[in-house]
C-alpha cells in the first residue's frame, strides 16, 4: 500500500526513566492545551508539504504517550484525517507502558481513535524485569495486556532475550508463554549495550556484557522456530506477526517510504529530504512560536545515501530490497557473489534477499555489499 506514514512523538515520562531522552520532562505541570496547539501548529506545516498522499498510518511514540490526555489524541488524529485523508483501513498505533494507570485509560484512547497498541512488556520475569529498570512487574503487565486485548482491534507487545545468563531453556519457555498469549504481533529483542544509556555504564564496570555470539545464535534459531511454528513467522528481524498483522507504520520506514515526523525530536523523510525537529522540548516550542513549525533542519540527501538508506533498512525484511530502487553505484557486485557463495545472501537475481545466517550479522553484510567509495557529488 503507497502513502505516508506519520510519527508522533510526544516527549512526556511520568516519571524519570533510563530509557527516555527527555527524562527530565515528566508529565505534572505540562500545559496540555499549548502542547496540543503546537503539534497541530507543526503537523499543519508538515502537512502543507505533502499534500495529495492519504495516511497509510499514525504512530504516537516517544516518552509515555499513553498518558497524552485522550481529547489530545483525538484532536492529533482529527486534524491528521483534515489535512491528508485517510487511506482505506489506515492503522493507528499508541506505545504504552504496561502499567495499571495506563491501562485504566485504554478505553478512552480506544474512543478517540486508536487501534492498535504496542505494549512494553519486556520480560514475564520479575528479576528480568528488575534488571532492566522497568517500573511493572510481570503481574500488573499481564493485566494490562488482558485490557488491552479487550479495547483494541490490534495487540503487540514487545519482549527483550539475551539477558544475563539467560539459558536457552529458559528463553524457550518464557517465549512459549508469550504466544499463548494469541496476540498477532511480537517484537523479539536481543539485548543490546546503546551508548548513553545505564546498560553502558554498567558493561563500562565489568558489570554486564552482551551475549556471546554462538550462544546469541541459538536463542535467534530458537525464536525463529517457534514463532514459525505459531505462525507468526519473522517479517523483519526482530519482528513477528501472523500474516495480514505486520506493522504497517513500521514497514514504511523499513521499504523506505515517505513520512512525516512531528514533535521534539522526530525525524522525516519527504522527497528525498531528511527532516529533523529541534530535540529539546522547549527549543521545539519556541521554534513553533517563532517559525510555525518545529523544523531544526531539512538536509538533501544524494541519490546514494538514499540508496544506502534503503539497502540498510531494507535487508532487515525477509522479503528484503529491490535492486530496482538501489543506484547502480551502490553495490559491490563482486562482494554480492562471495556472500552469495556463503549462504548469507539468497540467489535472487532481482532481490537482495539475506538469508537466516545472513541476518545473524547484518551490519557486516551491509558493509561488504556496499561500495567501497561513495562517489563524488
Amino acid at each position: 500500500m503507497t502513502g505516508l506514514a506519520l510519527y508522533i512523538h510526544w516527549p512526556f515520562c511520568v516519571s524519570k526513566c533510563p530509557y527516555c531522552d527527555f527524562n527530565s520532562h515528566v508529565r505534572d505541570g505540562v500545559d496540555q492545551d499549548a502542547w496540543r496547539a503546537a503539534l497541530l501548529t507543526d503537523m499543519a506545516h508538515e502537512a502543507a508539504l505533502t499534500t495529495g498522499t492519504p495516511l497509510t498510518s499514525i504512530f504516537f511514540g516517544g516518552g509515555t504517550p499513553s498518558l497524552m490526555p485522550p481529547e489530545t489524541v483525538a484532536a492529533l488524529i482529527e486534524g491528521a484525517e483534515r489535512h491528508w485523508g485517510f487511506a482505506e483501513g489506515i492503522e493507528i498505533t499508541l506505545e504504552a507502558n504496561p502499567s495499571s494507570v495506563e491501562a485504566a485509560r485504554f478505553a478512552d484512547l480506544a474512543a478517540a481513535g486508536i487501534n492498535r497498541v504496542s505494549l512494553g512488556l519486556q520480560s514475564l520475569d520479575d528479576k528480568a524485569l528488575k534488571f532492566l529498570g522497568r517500573a511493572h512487574d510481570v503481574r500488573e503487565g499481564l493485566a494490562a495486556l488482558e485490557i488491552a486485548q479487550k479495547v483494541f482491534a490490534r495487540t503487540s507487545f514487545d519482549l527483550i532475550y539475551a539477558l544475563p545468563g539467560q539459558s536457552i531453556d529458559a528463553w524457550q519457555a518464557e517465549l512459549e508463554r508469550a504466544l499463548r498469549f494469541g496476540t498477532g504481533h511480537l517484537s523479539l529483542y536481543q539485548l543490546t549495550i546503546e551508548p548513553g544509556t545505564r546498560f553502558a555504564t554498567l558493561a563500562a564496570r565489568g558489570e554486564l556484557g552482551e551475549a556471546e555470539p554462538d550462544h546469541g545464535a541459538q536463542l535467534y534459531e530458537v525464536t525463529q522456530a517457534l514463532t514459525e511454528t505459531a505462525g507468526l513467522p519473522a517479517y523483519e528481524i526482530s519482528n513477528h506477526a501472523r500474516p495480514g498483522e505486520e506493522s504497517r507504520h513500521n514497514l514504511s520506514y523499513w521499504r523506505y517510504g515517505n513520512y512525516a515526523g512531528i514533535g521534539p525530536g522526530a525525524h522525516g523523510r519527504r522527497g528525498g529530504l531528511a527532516t529533523t525537529r529541534h530535540k529539546k522540548p522547549e527549543n521545539w516550542l519556541s521554534a513553533i512560536g517563532r517559525n510555525g513549525h518545529g523544523l531544526q533542519s531539512e538536509d538533501a540527501l544524494s541519490s546514494y545515501d538514499q540508496g544506502a538508506e534503503m539497502l540498510m533498512m531494507g535487508l532487515r525484511l525477509t522479503e528484503g530490497v529491490s535492486r530496482d530502487r538501489l543506484p547502480a553505484d551502490l553495490l559491490d557486485e563482486a562482494a554480492i557473489v562471495r556472500l552469495t557463495a556463503h549462504s548469507l545472501l539468497q540467489e535472487n537475481p532481482d532481490r537482495l534477499v539475506a538469508t537466516p545466517q545472513g541476518l545473524l550479522v547484518l551490519n557486516s553484510l551491509l558493509a561488504e555489499i556496499l561500495a567501497d567509495e561513495k562517489p563524488a557529488a
